[in-house]
């Protein structure tokens, strides 16, 4: 009989424990990265944006041509933005204009990440750019990676931009967790739900989905869900071979650039 109390007794104690810190297993904040120049993105400058709830955020934003769309990337739910580098490097290199930013929490800046701040954060980015760009909504591609998908959906739902891109998106974090813990009842457990299906058909923007199908950490049948749902001009890029974290491996910012200057003429 001890034994049966003993599993319940850890059941509940794991249970709890995995409540009170899904946060920070959720957010695995970081710490400032280098300046844009130790990634060799010279003309890259570290700009600073104002939250609606008093904080400045680091991003780093590259001015291209005027006559080229503008990039705002934003991140997974690990590491800082200069992990991303080689990433927007990409887009820089055919003179996007781009805008790399930070959550709270992250790369150095204050704040406690949440699916409510970071929108918030998300919102804030768009207001930068409308008061220090020229750039209006309809010019911007707003690419949301892994975590940041959920933002991304969030804000495509509100506004109408020239596209919305997508890098292994998620169907919603319950999804996930129920994944990885598969005794416990997540549905009712999370706190931040990022539930992208259920706001996929009601985005505005051309939609642009890219998945590896050996991804270990999102399915990439989120990704086909996910697609399958969406009411909009869409298209899905699916890599045989890649991973989570790989994908720019396998070339994908050449099917983004592809998409978007189609829409762009």
């Amino acid at each position: 009989m001890k034994y049966i109390y003993s599993a319940i007794f850890l059941y509940f104690f794991i249970g709890f424990m995995l409540y009170f810190l899904q946060r920070k297993i959720l957010f695995n904040v970081s710490k400032k990265p280098n300046p844009p120049s130790f990634y060799n993105l010279n003309k890259v400058k570290e700009v600073f944006i104002p939250t609606h709830d008093n904080l400045n955020l680091l991003a780093w934003h590259y001015r291209g041509l005027e006559t080229m769309p503008m990039l705002v990337y934003f991140h997974g739910n690990s590491f800082d933005i200069g992990e991303r580098a080689y990433r927007i490097k990409r887009y820089i290199d055919k003179n996007w204009s781009v805008l790399l930013v930070a959550w709270r929490g992250y790369s150095g800046n204050k704040g406690i990440p949440s699916e409510k701040n970071l929108y918030i954060d998300g919102e804030s980015t768009l207001n930068w750019i409308k008061k220090n760009t020229h750039f209006h909504l309809s010019d911007l591609i707003i690419y949301g990676e892994s975590l940041g998908s959920g933002v991304a959906v969030e804000l495509s739902t509100r506004y109408k931009f020239l596209s919305t891109v997508l890098e292994a998106p998620f169907t919603s974090i319950a999804d996930i967790a129920k994944k990885r813990y598969k005794i416990y009842p997540t549905k009712y457990l999370i706190r931040d739900k990022f539930d992208n299906l259920t706001k996929i058909d009601k985005i505005n923007s051309p939609l642009l989905i890219i998945s590896g199908k050996k991804d270990e950490i999102v399915p990439s049948k989120h990704s086909e869900i996910l697609y399958n749902k969406a009411k909009v001009l869409k298209k899905s890029v699916f890599i045989d071979e890649a991973m989570h974290n790989n994908l720019y491996e396998f070339g994908i910012d050449k099917s983004v650039i592809s998409f978007i200057l189609e829409l762009w003429k």
